[in-house]
């Protein structure tokens, strides 16, 4: 992974001397995406600079650019796709880039975000799924783009936008969608094939994803628990990462140690303190670049397992993606609101398509604050896509609506029957972040305060006092129009 910036003149009278020195700034401000290696290339005819900061996956550099000679590309990303022996990512979505043009974005299997340079033309494209972002914008003749919204805060005040996943933008031709790649999966014939399929490509998705990985993240859930017991396959020597509120252990906290206990391997514990929360309110809106309330409750336990981890390790695995793929989100899903079958799946859909600024824009800026790259199996391109073979009916299954029940049946036998059986929390309250929150915000601010300021500048209501707080804090940080780039958890809406 890395942060990748450009500052280019759209009608070529940049002065590189003053570019170079705000794009190193704006590299800077994203410093903990890459804090190995730092790559800038002054254009000619006065087009700008481009640059980006790795993260080492390997004693090996990890490249992240392609630069020696145009079309100039900068890839935030890893790929699956075959290719010869030793060509890196880069080179390989370079190759298909110069023979399929922008076709090429529809064959790339995994994850990324990316810009290309071409002589009249910067192009910029963002896979389906979207956990790797990406933002822009243009003021007074030049053209930004930034990994983070914060490589943009200097020079971009009103019209910053983020590219969104699944499509491309050309400052030639303006945005579109392209076609996911899509690999081939079996049908889902019956429940117990069904399960059987699913099992097997999961496990493919972990060792896919073993390459350089030095540890797992281990909530204590089912997700999390699944990843951990094939990895483990793999790699016995694995370590495991929970984190947990020290005055109020979440019931994460109980399963997290009966799941290491049950591999045998290696459990680091962190136990966040107040102060822990209190010192990082300011650093989790500037890293979520959000005053969500859900997101900066999400994020503080992931910061402090990725802070942990990175003293053993750049690469963890991690859980996340299964709730959207597999009907985890019992509160929407089982909601009362729910009309049918047909709107639960619409629903299960948005869920999937929203995660980019919610679960996996947490995931994204907690694990990269620290500089350790997170391996997501579940958001394989197999799995994703046999995912939307498997019918509801057999994610929330039966009488007892039991969410999540094809992943547990394909996983039951490799898992302790209380993690294999055990309810999705939702992830504060599991971690045990949500209480403390609101008791650490209230000596902070006036709970009541909300009344007087229900809302933000741009009408965005806030959902609870708390926001109201990190809002501000927002503010202190961010030019007012970036809140605009706050999106709700609400597939209802």
């Amino acid at each position: 992974m890395a942060g990748i910036a450009g500052i280019l003149s759209l009608n070529g009278n940049s002065t590189n001397g003053n570019r170079t020195l705000e794009l190193e700034n704006s590299l800077n401000l994203m410093r903990h995406r890459g804090p190995d290696n730092r790559i800038i290339k002054t254009l000619r005819d006065s087009r700008g600079v481009i640059g980006a900061a790795e993260i080492n996956l390997t004693a090996e550099r990890t490249y992240c650019t392609a630069i020696d000679r145009p079309p100039y590309v900068l890839f935030d990303g890893e790929l699956f796709n075959e290719r010869p022996e030793g060509q890196t990512d880069v080179e390989l979505f370079k190759e298909l880039y110069e023979k399929h043009g922008k076709d090429c974005f529809s064959l790339l299997d995994g994850s990324f975000s990316c810009a290309i340079i071409e002589k009249d033309e910067i192009i910029l494209a963002r896979d389906h799924v979207g956990a790797r972002p990406l933002f822009y914008g243009s003021e007074n003749g030049s053209f930004h783009f930034s990994t983070e919204m914060k490589g943009l805060k200097d020079f971009i005040r009103f019209d910053v936008n983020e590219l969104v996943p699944g499509h491309i933008y050309s400052t030639k031709e303006g945005m579109r969608e392209f076609q996911p790649f899509i690999p081939e999966v079996p049908d889902a014939v019956d429940l117990k094939q069904a399960t059987t399929t699913l099992r097997e490509l999961v496990i493919e998705a972990v060792q896919r994803r073993m390459k350089g990985v030095g540890g797992i993240s281990l909530s204590g859930g089912l997700d999390s628990s699944i990843v951990a017991v094939i990895a483990k396959e793999f790699k016995p020597d694995l370590h495991l990462f929970t984190a947990s509120i020290a005055k109020a252990h979440g019931p994460d906290l109980e399963n997290a140690k009966l799941m290491a206990e049950y591999l045998g391997m290696e459990h680091h514990i962190y136990f966040i303190t107040d102060e822990d929360i209190t010192n990082f309110i300011s650093d989790a809106v500037w890293y979520l670049e959000s005053f969500d309330e859900d997101c900066i409750s999400g994020i503080i336990s992931n910061y402090y397992v990725s802070k942990m981890a990175k003293e053993d390790t750049n690469a963890m695995l991690v859980g996340e993606g299964a709730d959207e793929l597999f009907g985890g989100y019992q509160m929407v899903l089982k909601s009362p609101r729910v009309t049918s079958d047909e709107h639960r799946e619409q629903l299960a859909r948005r869920l999937m398509e929203i995660a980019y600024n919610t679960a996996l824009r947490r995931l994204d800026r907690a694990w990269m604050a620290n500089g350790v790259v997170y391996q997501t199996p579940f958001l394989d391109s197999k799995v994703v896509a046999y995912s939307q073979n498997i019918p509801m009916k057999w994610k929330i299954y039966g009488e007892k609506q039991i969410e999540k029940f094809i992943l547990r049946e394909a996983f039951r036998d490799m898992l302790p029957e209380k993690i294999a059986n055990r309810e999705k929390l939702r992830f504060a309250m599991g971690v045990g972040t949500d209480d403390v929150m609101d008791e650490l915000i209230s000596q902070q601010i006036d709970p009541g305060e909300i009344k007087e300021r229900p809302r933000t500048a741009y009408g965005l209501p806030f959902a609870s006092f708390k926001e109201l707080y990190y809002y501000d804090e927002f503010l202190r940080l961010f030019p007012p129009a970036y809140e605009k780039q706050t999106v709700r958890w609400d597939p209802f809406k």
